[in-house]
């Protein structure tokens, strides 16, 4: 007798959610079982989609044809990533170590161009605009917003990105004392600047709380519903 999906992924569902709230009696067997099994699971997928959508159409299946028919061009781009997989097995070596630097340096150093960029072109610049733009009278008319209105939410808007960059300054010269200390106009922003982080993290938590609350909802609504078809 053939079991119909949905109640083995019903019991599934069941058993792993138990295994799962099982960790508010404490830290148990049971819920490091469900825990492993989701790391090694998670770990299987990931490494299934590099070796099917990147190693294999990227490295390995374009290697041979590139070597025997290429242009010279072709044979050394294809010929690059696998003289950095040959230096980072290096490190398994304590004498050939070294070597694999080469290969960490220019990872390191693309990996910082990649999110220097991604955060000056995804968060900086977008959020000097998003800043002017509430200074914007045209956008304001055009929702019909009066300008005292529109002055506020920028000034607050300003204020509040002003002060916040501030709290993070940390240019300090030192005291009589000896103490370091910054300059009082700066203290008095980041002052202000910690009100408007305490303020953002205390949203994200209730945001968290909220999506986490949801999902216990769900899961106790589905154990419930479980239960029910029976």
């Amino acid at each position: 007798m053939q079991l119909p999906l949905d109640l083995i992924s019903g019991v599934l569902s069941f058993l792993f959610t138990l295994l799962i709230l099982s960790y508010l009696i404490g830290d148990n067997p049971l819920f490091r079982i469900a825990v492993y099994l989701f790391v090694g699971i998670t770990a299987g997928y990931v490494a299934s989609v590099i070796w099917w959508q990147v190693l294999t159409p990227r490295l390995f299946s374009p290697t041979i044809p590139a070597l025997l028919s290429g242009s010279t061009l072709e044979r050394v781009i294809i010929i690059v990533p696998w003289l950095g997989a040959v230096f980072i097995l290096m490190k398994i070596s304590p004498r050939l170590s070294k070597i694999a630097s080469i290969t960490m340096a220019f990872l390191v150093g693309a990996g910082a161009a990649v999110i220097i960029a991604g955060a000056l072109i995804g968060t900086i610049i977008p959020q000097v605009s998003a800043t002017i733009n509430f200074f914007d009278l045209n956008v304001a008319v055009a929702r019909n917003i009066n300008v005292a209105e529109v002055i506020g939410n920028g000034t607050i808007v300003l204020v509040g990105v002003v002060t916040t960059l501030s709290y993070f300054h940390f240019g300090a010269r030192p005291q009589a004392s000896g103490t370091p200390r910054r300059f009082i106009v700066i203290e008095f922003f980041a002052f202000i600047g910690k009100i408007f982080i305490g303020i953002t993290l205390g949203v994200i938590f209730a945001g968290v709380y909220a999506a986490a609350l949801t999902a216990l909802i769900e899961r106790i609504s589905s154990l419930i519903n479980f239960f029910g078809n029976f």
